[in-house]
């Protein structure tokens, strides 16, 4: 038999949470939990204060402000309660680690480096180029 039929290491039974993360499932106080139509109302409000925060979120991304990170501070609200929430968060957390290191990788890190400074170089060419052209004029008042 192999280490992972045997239930040997590298095997995660099922129902069992990693070391690192917290069991699903909600995190309302015990005497809210006793009580399911107080269970029911707390589970509205966190709801309707999660959704108030993600629509605010959503409001900010085409505008200035952390869009994104209002977004994620609401689904965090929303996991304090809900499952599908807490596996939104968790997937998201793996995708953003995966992404921090990838980004660390010495091979990447150095191609987005070069993608930069070529970047850089042809943005300064093309502002040279209108400055030597045009002067300092506005591009709405040149006329030629």
């Amino acid at each position: 038999m192999n280490a992972q039929s045997n239930g040997g290491p590298g095997v995660v039974e099922e129902g069992a949470v990693a070391p690192s993360e917290r069991p699903l499932g909600s995190r309302a106080p015990r005497f809210v939990k006793r009580s399911r139509p107080l269970h029911l109302s707390w589970q509205v409000g966190v709801f309707v204060i999660g959704l108030a925060v993600v629509v605010v979120g959503v409001i900010m991304l085409p505008l200035p402000g952390p869009g994104w990170l209002v977004i994620f501070a609401g689904m965090a609200i929303w996991a304090t309660e809900f499952v599908w929430a807490q596996l939104v968060l968790r997937w998201t957390k793996r995708k953003v680690t995966e992404a921090a290191q990838k980004a660390l990788d010495p091979k990447v890190r150095r191609r987005n480096i070069i993608l930069t400074t070529i970047g850089v170089v042809v943005i300064a060419v093309a502002l040279a180029v209108y400055v030597w052209k045009f002067g300092f004029a506005m591009p709405w008042n040149v006329t030629e």
